[in-house]
């Protein structure tokens, strides 16, 4: 991993994430797709057997299951998933937008409620590693926003079972159903509905390019949060920020995933070589050692800014997942700072904190999604119907406005709506 003196020229290059089209995916995802919304129970065992290797009887996780994985791992990590959800549930309660009205004018009240979603889907992925903390993340703002019904899907294992920390999560988090079924038939499964698996009004969670395939071509049928593909990190810091911390916070989102993108932002030479050295080190030693190693190689990137404005500048032009930010005046660059998805400040804020245990969700936007996109939010799961009441002397204050732009856009039935209401006093 070489250092980059930044230049204009080569923008393009430094803020490129994966190079995975989901365009070569979204055909099969399709069909997929296709299938299942015709026949359902059938097409969704067929795929799992086919890509997870499982043939199952029911897909519908046991309330013995669950009960079952409290006594599969150990006490600690229970407690420590109570203390997380004990958190998470603090901070998106604080989320909760409030209800409210004003008089426009005269005779003219008009205001906001608020109403929960019916029915959520929370995909959980599989694969190289079990995710209790995203059953967290996606279930519990669900939960707190008043959602009635809340699903999980997640890929089972070779035993036809779900990870019990995955389980025990669930239950913690308060989620009504969880299903042995992951990739793009979770997503197909959720979206149309089955004879055993809830149609649901969104769905959220990340996955793998198949998960967010699907999740794309679904949409329309059901609302998704955002699109999200692999992490993503960019450290932005001086000479004051600790190299060794630095060093362990990049590999702590490159082992992730091979195709997730970290980039460290310097205005500070001495501080970037001495970065660079740090991570060679630790990544001998790191136990994600190739997924590491593949990573770094692929989107692994050191900058070298001539000055903290040119650092804030590439920041807000890479949009990252995750941004820390480690510098002499913190406050300062993070006024200036606008796309970004979970930010951390100061020398004792490592992401592992947002992944796991400050009350922040991590389901949060990635490639440049954070210039369009928040992080998942309790938000996500309500609605807000507008309300309004007119009185008479309202209406009629307010006919002169309404009567010619409907007469204008060729709506008559619009005015004469509002001109019945005044027929008797002609």
């Amino acid at each position: 991993m070489n250092i980059i003196n930044y230049s204009e020229e080569q923008l393009d290059d430094i803020i490129k994430r994966s190079e995975e089209d989901i365009n070569n995916i979204i055909s099969t995802v399709n069909d997929i797709l296709i299938d299942i919304k015709e026949n359902k129970d059938y097409a969704i065992l067929s795929y799992t057997e086919k890509f997870d290797g499982v043939k199952l009887d029911t897909m519908l996780v046991s309330d013995e299951e669950i009960n079952q994985a409290y006594d599969e791992i150990d006490d600690s990590l229970i407690e420590a998933l109570k203390s997380a959800a004990a958190n998470i549930k603090k901070f998106h309660k604080a989320e909760i937008p409030t209800e409210w009205e004003m008089e426009v004018m005269d005779g003219i009240r008009a205001g906001q409620i608020i109403r929960p979603l019916e029915a959520v889907g929370c995909y959980i992925p599989g694969g190289r590693a079990a995710y209790p903390s995203t059953i967290l993340m996606t279930v519990i703002p669900a939960k707190i926003a008043g959602v009635k019904k809340i699903v999980c899907c997640t890929p089972p294992g070779k035993d036809k079972k779900i990870a019990p920390a995955i389980l025990v999560a669930s239950h913690i988090a308060g989620a009504d159903e969880i299903y042995k079924v992951g990739g793009a038939q979770a997503i197909g499964a959720m979206a149309y509905g089955s004879e055993s698996i809830p149609k649901v009004d969104k769905i959220v969670g990340p996955g793998n390019i198949f998960v967010t395939g699907a999740k794309k071509l679904v949409y329309g049928d059901v609302d998704i949060e955002f699109p999200a593909g692999p992490s993503e990190l960019l450290i932005l810091a001086d000479d004051s920020a600790n190299p060794e911390f630095v060093a362990n916070d990049f590999l702590s989102q490159a082992e992730h995933d091979p195709n997730a993108a970290c980039i460290f932002v310097t205005d500070s030479e001495d501080l970037a070589v001495k970065v660079k050295k740090e991570i060679e080190s630790l990544t001998l030693k790191a136990v994600r050692k190739e997924i590491i190693e593949a990573s770094i190689s692929k989107r692994g990137k050191i900058v070298l800014v001539k000055d903290m404005v040119e650092g804030i500048y590439l920041t807000n032009k890479y949009a990252p997942e995750h941004l820390i930010i480690s510098t002499k005046d913190n406050n300062k660059v993070l006024n200036r700072i606008n796309n970004a998805g979970s930010i951390f400040i100061g020398n004792y804020s490592p992401v592992a904190c947002g992944d796991y245990g400050s009350g922040t969700n991590h389901v949060l936007p990635t490639a440049g999604g954070a210039r369009m996109y928040s992080g998942l939010s309790t938000e996500d799961f309500i609605k807000k119907p507008t309300v309004q009441e007119l009185s008479k002397e309202g209406l009629n204050t307010l006919k002169n406005t309404i009567i010619p732009i409907a007469e204008y856009e060729g709506f008559y039935a619009h005015a004469d709506s509002v001109k019945i209401r005044f027929k008797d006093d002609q």
